[in-house]
């Protein structure tokens, strides 16, 4: 780390053009007059937001560069790839947030790899549909090439698997409808995934399941036997080595997506994971899949039977279109809402159950088609809770999902805030919880209700029993309360149905 005095901290900061004229001064003469350490003027430009940690530390690395990439200001890495690295990023005059996906120096000089990086960015800016994550810019020169997306605020599936475990049946599925929604748009204009996996579906604020790193099937010049197959691709390979399929059959993109629809259901995946090459390319490691009731018995037959079908090993027993799954993810989805309209199709005439090879599409034809929209908790409310102590996030997120609240955790305040910055609707209510967060929570809790953006948008205050002083020195509104800790979530739930009504 590079030693830098509390005059010399700021003005590199202005150098790089991280901060402008108006905050060099403000900071300078904050100061001015008084001796104070580097480290001070550092606490005093992350606390006034003129920088992140991300650029702080790099500038006292020394670093110069990979600041900014085009018009774009570098705020955090959200991401690691093999190949590229993630970050978010607010363009330098209009402040519009993005994520910008960078290939890695290592690959610049890589002709291959950098023309593959650049014709997969090209490709996926074609695509516009609400399960595809855009991408609106694209960059290619010998020292840089970078991608400029939509900035998805959430997780991918594998991070929500890792916190959730698994999905109910009912929450999968509308998942799965929008990423076959979004595979059947990008199929109808020639386009195929090729790296579909759970890392590669982004779950937005909202709920809705979006796609990235699309294209990879007509970039790969791999041959068809999987022996100079790209590295991303090698799944598909071994399915394909194993099933007798050419690179870049659609069917190939089903059976990954039923692979997802299994692992969200059951919280296992259901082709065990290696880094052996050899072994992701055997077709013995398809075949020891177990099947779905297997795995799970408890599983609803139309759910059970949309991932068996589109986990057949036989390429023609599949899915033949993502339209063809969709249709029956919408049939499935009916069932869930309504099995008594639906013809009892689970057990045969002796009794005993009917197998997901044995049961048909047929078997729901009484049923509606409906649009993934309808999947959706009508007059859903959506609050952010902010507090460090997970055991607690958990509690609170379970406990108010049960009575029909959607629950977004974060343990950082002024990410909180930030994203009522890009976006005022990202939740109807904002809950800051002292208990582990300390003054912090308070501070956050007067500057949401001091932004003229915010200020309208009902917030809560719960102070741990050593801070309820501190409620004296929170700015205070009809919409915005302050209550004390311990409290029972009878009354919790009371407060917000008074904040936050649900619509009937």
């Amino acid at each position: 780390m590079v030693e830098l005095s509390a005059d010399q901290l700021p003005q590199r900061a202005f150098d790089l053009s991280l901060i402008d004229e108006r905050q060099l001064q403000e900071v300078l003469g904050h100061f001015r007059g008084r001796t104070v350490s580097g480290a001070e003027a550092q606490q005093l430009l992350l606390r006034r937001e003129f920088l992140t940690n991300y650029q702080a530390e790099r500038l006292l690395r020394g670093e110069k560069s990979g600041f900014f990439y085009g018009d774009y200001k570098v705020l955090y890495l959200i991401g690691t790839g093999t190949f590229a690295r993630v970050y978010r990023a607010a363009h330098k005059t209009s402040g519009e947030i993005r994520a910008v996906k960078v290939l890695r120096k290592r690959y610049h000089e890589d002709s291959e790899q950098s023309s593959r990086f650049s014709r997969e960015g090209e490709m996926g800016s074609t695509l516009r549909h609400p399960n595809i994550v855009p991408i609106y810019e694209v960059h290619a020169a010998r020292d840089s090439h970078f991608l400029v997306m939509e900035f998805i605020e959430g997780r991918n599936l594998r991070e929500f698997i890792k916190i959730r475990k698994k999905f109910e049946p009912a929450e999968a599925l509308r998942l799965v409808i929008g990423i076959a929604g979004g595979l059947d748009y990008a199929f109808q204009r020639g386009v195929f995934h090729r790296d579909l996996k759970m890392s590669n579906v982004l779950v937005s604020s909202r709920g809705q399941a979006k796609l990235v790193d699309f294209g990879l099937a007509n970039l790969d010049n791999a041959s068809d036997d999987g022996e100079s197959v790209n590295p991303r691709t090698i799944d598909y390979a071994g399915l394909e080595r194993a099933t007798g399929v050419r690179k870049g059959d659609t069917r190939s993109d089903i059976y990954f997506l039923g692979c997802i629809f299994y692992n969200l259901v059951t919280g296992t995946p259901p082709i065990y994971e290696t880094k052996d090459r050899i072994q992701r390319l055997s077709r013995t490691r398809f075949e020891e899949v177990i099947p779905i009731l297997e795995a799970d018995p408890a599983l609803p037959q139309p759910v059970a039977m949309v991932i068996t079908k589109a986990m057949d090993l036989q390429a023609s027993c599949r899915y033949q279109t993502p339209a063809e799954m969709l249709a029956d993810l919408k049939l499935a989805g009916e069932w869930l809402k309504h099995p008594e309209s639906a013809p009892a199709a689970n057990v045969r005439a002796d009794g005993d159950p009917v197998g997901p090879d044995e049961a048909t599409e047929q078997d729901f034809a009484a049923v509606p088609a409906t649009s993934p929209d309808q999947f959706s908790v009508p007059h859903q409310r959506t609050l952010m809770f902010v507090e460090s102590d997970v055991t607690l996030q958990n509690l609170i997120r379970e406990r108010l999902k049960r009575s029909g609240y959607r629950v977004l955790v974060t343990q950082d305040p002024d990410r909180a805030l930030s994203r009522f910055s890009e976006n005022v609707n990202t939740a109807d209510c904002l809950v800051f919880s002292t208990g582990g967060l300390g003054e912090s929570a308070l501070e956050a809790f007067n500057r949401f209700g001091e932004e003229q953006h915010t200020r309208k948008i009902p917030a809560v205050l719960l102070l741990g029993e050593k801070h309820l002083a501190w409620k004296k020195q929170a700015k205070l509104d009809r919409h915005r309360v302050a209550v004390s800790m311990p409290i029972k979530l009878r009354q919790f739930r009371e407060l917000l149905a008074r904040l936050i009504p649900i619509a009937k």
